[in-house]
């Protein structure tokens, strides 16, 4: 069983017009919400792999119809400690003729101390029964920037290995606990170590760094030049796959998934590596917020190339 944790959903509103202009009249041309946040793509992922997920976090009952409908139709298990209002919004102004999306992006509802630690128990009684645990995305307002390191302290002991994809402060408190996986990109690298990476042996220079802090595994996501992953022994690049990309969205999140994927059914670096950029290509291959085909993603299986740094 992997568990992805969601403290702050979100309804990504994706909005469509022709032409964006900056302080003009646009037009919406189409318009589609969908439940989503990090926690949620990473439990829906690992379901489209065909293998057990559960996501727990905090759910606000106005919204809860979206997600629930999203989640039950992909066979994604859920518990949620229920809050008042709705899920915060993300809107995404898709520019047609630019090919670029604007993103405006609300920070969520404040938390309470009760719900937070209600919120430790929740995690830490699923944690109990899981091979592994997903801990990714922002905070909402009111969480302390160190709930990560709490969470991951909490379920020490329980069996289940930890899974840290996050940025910034929640990240820097997060590796003081020790996860056993972290997922940053090359901007989160170069932003807690304070360096420009500019070659392959820079990002493995950086990814390092995290392996002698107690990390097991440090997995680096570069977008179109593919992805980087090391244990400290070995390090291994896989170079971005020759596909027709459909979109970006959640494809960080499905590559969690597959690394989680791989380590779960005990493949060794490359293999699971192999899954992880696999599932991160046909999430890429897959429009909008649909699941990703399994077929699609076998397939590519075959097709990543894995080389020795």
């Amino acid at each position: 069983m992997i568990t992805a944790v969601s403290l702050n959903p979100s309804i990504d509103r994706t909005l469509a017009v022709e032409k964006f202009t900056p302080g003009g009249l646009n037009r919406i041309l189409s318009r589609g919400d969908n439940a989503a946040g990090k926690g949620i793509n990473v439990a829906l992922t690992v379901s489209s792999l065909g293998l057990d997920a559960e996501c727990v976090g905090f759910m606000y009952r106005d919204s809860a119809p979206l997600f629930e409908k999203r989640l039950m139709l992909n066979s994604t298990a859920y518990e949620f400690i229920w809050c008042e209002g709705c899920v915060r919004t993300n809107i995404k102004v898709f520019d047609r003729t630019a090919g670029v999306v604007t993103e405006l992006n609300e920070s969520g509802h404040p938390i309470d101390e009760e719900k937070l630690g209600e919120m430790v128990e929740l995690v830490a009684r699923h944690a109990d029964t899981s091979d592994y645990l997903i801990l990714s995305g922002s905070l909402p307002p009111g969480c302390p920037q160190d709930f990560y390191r709490t969470l991951i302290r909490a379920v020490d002991g329980l069996g289940c290995r930890c899974v840290l994809d996050a940025d910034g402060e929640r990240l820097k408190y997060g590796l003081e606990a020790r996860p056993f996986m972290i997922k940053p990109n090359r901007y989160e690298l170069e932003s807690m170590t304070g360096d420009t990476l500019t070659s392959l042996k820079d990002i493995e220079k950086a990814a390092l760094k995290y392996i002698d802090m107690g990390v097991e595994v440090t997995a680096v996501s570069l977008g179109a030049e593919g992805a980087l992953i090391t244990d400290g022994t070995k390090t291994l690049y896989a170079p971005r796959m020759n596909i027709e990309v459909k979109g970006t969205v959640g494809a960080g999140d499905a590559m969690v998934a597959g690394l989680s994927a791989g380590f779960m059914a005990d493949n060794d670096l490359e293999e699971a590596f192999r899954m992880g950029v696999a599932c991160a290509s046909a999430r890429c291959m897959t429009e909008g917020y649909k699941g990703i085909d399994k077929t699609m993603y076998k397939a590519f299986l075959d097709m990543v190339k894995i080389e020795r740094i």
